[in-house]
């Protein structure tokens, strides 16, 4: 073989051994900086980066809870100017007590459209769980606690079977709740007899559900306490628990402004409940159903169980090629969804008096399912907050409370909850196609 042959046969090593990719002026190209997401810096930016942040999240269509709380200080001027009475002290407590029922039953139902899926039967099933705890508590001598319990694990069972029928069987969602809505009341009319109604007894569990205030002071302002305390620990456990992992983290002085908001918050709503004239103090209903949203809210967002629930919700088929026990999901999601609507019938059986034929029909499921979707929900599954029950039902009570105020007809309540809920549907639509456009859907 040639010199000029052997020459080109050998690795051209020293040549390129000597040039530092480091090093410019040595002919080569700086090292590549990983690229960073904005958003990682917000926290780290102050209050200007969470302005860029909220514009940023504003044209990408990601508006959060931002249109209904708009929306509730609208309401309240409205009808505040309307009637002075509306944010009276007896006011709020009505509004308080009556969202509480329907509010549990909107938990359940979010967690059900975080699937993409929806349920039909969440009247019904609160109407039957009324039936049965007034059955075996009134006519069959059970203990109050004993028919409580075992009409809400009724309404876990029930959900728990309407998931298998969808899960396991594959008929669609829509199709197995509808039967249930239909099969479920009619069992619930048989239960109730000829009679067709049972009264709660007095000093019942169930009558103290939306009777019940706490008239001592102390209490409204105690549990306000243990809110602000819970949530600014919660911060704080976040923030530690990024930091210990190299994430940006809240920094102390957002933690206290969050805290500080929650607390004038908290504290306003405990003064309005206590103090004024005509005030009965903390209602027993508000207390529970807090208690049902932090710990939904809990599982929702701070368990393996919730966030498998946001997977399965965004992709189904990408959550099982991920190891997700997709149908599991399914059962348990709607058995959480009948389980609480059992209980919320409770709250209406409290606040009407009793178990009847009809309790759970008329606008109770339209009611709930808006709550959710007016809260924030999407329809489309994946996106959503617990807290979405919150402001829904604070929306649609807080409308009906002033129309009744103001003397206005069903109807008309009728028609303005139609028009909302489309409005939210809307936003919820415009949304999505906004974040798509900007490649974030």
């Amino acid at each position: 073989m040639s010199d000029l042959a052997k020459n080109s046969a050998q690795p051209q090593e020293t040549a390129t051994a000597v040039k530092d990719p480091a090093d410019p002026a040595a002919g080569g190209s700086a090292a590549p900086i990983p690229a960073v997401d904005p958003r990682l810096l917000v926290r780290e930016q102050g209050l200007k980066g969470y302005g860029t942040e909220f514009v940023r999240k504003i044209r990408g269509g990601e508006l959060g809870s931002l249109p209904v709380v708009v929306g509730l200080i609208v309401i309240a001027i409205i009808f505040q100017a309307k009637n002075d009475s509306f944010l009276s002290a007896s006011s709020l407590a009505n509004i308080a007590v009556f969202t509480s029922g329907l509010g549990i039953m909107a938990v359940g139902i979010v967690f059900v459209l975080l699937l993409g899926e929806i349920d039909l039967s969440v009247g019904s099933v609160a109407g039957l769980g009324a039936a049965i705890w007034a059955v075996l508590s009134v006519n069959h001598g059970w203990s109050d606690w004993t028919a409580v319990l075992f009409a809400v694990v009724c309404g876990l069972v029930i959900g728990a079977l309407h998931g298998v029928f969808f899960a396991k069987v594959g008929v669609p969602a829509f199709v197995v709740t509808l039967a249930g809505f239909l099969g479920w009341s009619g069992l619930q009319i048989w239960l109730m007899g000829s009679e067709g109604s049972i009264n709660t007894p007095e000093g019942s569990i169930v009558e103290n559900l939306t009777s019940h205030y706490f008239a001592d002071k102390a209490v409204g302002y105690g549990v306000a306490l243990v809110a602000v305390l819970a949530y600014a620990a919660s911060l704080l456990w976040e923030t530690r628990r990024r930091r210990a992992a190299d994430l940006p983290s809240r920094p102390i002085s957002e933690i206290v402004l969050r805290t500080a908001v929650v607390a004038v918050i908290s504290f306003v709503v405990a003064y309005e409940l206590n103090e004024p004239e005509g005030a009965r103090g903390l209602p027993l209903a508000l207390v529970l159903f807090l208690a049902v949203l932090v710990i939904a809210d809990f599982v929702a967002r701070r368990t393996t169980f919730g966030r498998k629930v946001f997977a399965v919700g965004g992709n189904a088929e990408a959550a099982r090629r991920a190891g997700i026990n997709v149908d599991l999901i399914r059962i348990a999601v709607f058995g959480i969804s009948g389980m609480l609507a059992a209980f919320g019938g409770l709250f209406i059986a409290s606040t009407a008096g009793g178990a009847t034929k009809n309790l759970g029909s008329g606008n109770t499921l339209m009611l709930v399912i808006a709550a959710a979707v007016i809260g924030g929900t999407s329809l489309f599954g994946g996106r959503g907050k617990v807290w979405s029950a919150l402001l829904g039902m604070l929306v649609l009570q807080s409308i009906q409370q002033g129309l009744n105020l103001l003397g206005m007809a069903s109807e008309i309540q009728y028609m303005i909850t139609g028009a909302v809920l489309l409005a939210a549907v809307v936003i919820d639509s415009v949304s999505r196609r906004t974040q798509k456009t900007a490649g974030r859907a």
